[in-house]
């Protein structure tokens, strides 16, 4: 795959546009350019296209991927490894480097084809817990984890405004607490709204 770029100009077309030649780039990007989450796209859409013919379910933001599989037997193992290696190798391809110690296994509901698994030689590290867009997933798929971390980031967050704010009128320190501190309790709340009272209870006190 071959990227295009405009890299110098010629006399202006019947539309007042100046066009030049299409070159091939190898790599790179300019940052915070218009095009660049267009070309991205076009660049990780291949990697998709990959998993999906292996018959693995993959979920991509930005630079982050996600691939899912049903452990059943001790060949969805062999399988899972072998997904791996694909990205693994993928990514060499494009020249691209996998961040083993951001990745880690997380097993969810019981299993008896424990297995380990590894990138480019390296051992991923199987966790009770994963961070996925700023939600913390436990391998119980409780919340408790999640909620326990937001209510202590909140109760800090409400003792830096109480000593930072020199003034103490209630209408500007209940402005700053819905500015600084109800974002933390009420992100993505749609996923790991707590059922359970100790829990509603915590989340209550803090907001």
């Amino acid at each position: 795959m071959a990227h295009c770029i405009l890299y110098r100009s010629h006399t202006p077309n019947s539309c007042g546009l100046c066009l030049s030649d299409v070159a091939e780039l190898l790599s790179r990007v300019v940052q915070e350019s218009g095009v660049g989450p267009a070309l991205f796209l076009i660049y990780i859409d291949d990697l998709a296209r990959l998993l999906k013919r292996n018959g693995i379910i993959a979920r991509l933001f930005a630079d982050d991927v996600k691939v899912y599989l049903e452990i059943s037997r001790s060949d969805d193992t062999v399988r899972l490894q072998k997904v791996l290696d694909i990205i693994a190798t993928w990514a060499c391809d494009w020249q691209l480097s996998v961040s083993v110690s951001k990745c880690n296994i997380l097993n969810i509901g019981p299993s008896n084809c424990k297995a380990d698994y590894y990138i480019n030689g390296t051992k991923i590290p199987q966790t009770f817990t994963s961070r996925d867009l700023g939600i913390k997933i436990a391998s119980d798929l409780l919340p408790m984890e999640h909620i326990n971390e937001i209510v202590l980031r909140a109760h800090q967050r409400a003792n830096l405004i109480i000593r930072c704010f020199t003034s103490g009128d209630i209408n500007l320190l209940v402005k700053a607490f819905i500015v600084y501190v109800r974002p933390i309790l009420e992100y993505n709340s749609i996923i790991w709204s707590p059922y359970l009272k100790k829990d509603i209870d915590a989340i209550e006190k803090n907001s």
